[in-house]
């Protein structure tokens, strides 16, 4: 049986994003890792999401794809938006020297 272009996309997708059925928020509600503001209330959600990635299988893989995929909100791989900003900057400034 032949293959389209189509079904090798698919196929593709569904193996590279296979990490999510490990994640350790598969049963959290999504709204824990998606703070709104800087209050009290806000942090302690954070902090709370923060448990749930400390001990995930796939937190790297988790962070890795919220950056290669550019998504700028909510807690991926245990980081926060602010952290995520910090950390691509920093990179950014690591490629600059070594170039």
């Amino acid at each position: 049986m032949a293959h389209s272009n189509t079904d090798t996309i698919s196929t593709e997708t569904h193996l590279s994003e296979e990490w999510r059925d490990r994640a350790a928020c598969l049963d959290a509600s999504p709204e824990l890792f998606f703070p709104v503001g800087t209050s009290e209330s806000a942090r302690l959600q954070l902090n709370r999401a923060k448990r749930v990635c400390g001990g995930c299988p796939v937190r790297s893989r988790c962070l890795q794809w919220s950056i290669d995929t550019g998504v700028d909100h909510g807690v991926w791989g245990g980081l926060s938006e602010e952290e995520r900003r910090s950390m691509k900057r920093r990179a950014a400034r690591a490629r600059i020297r070594a170039a």
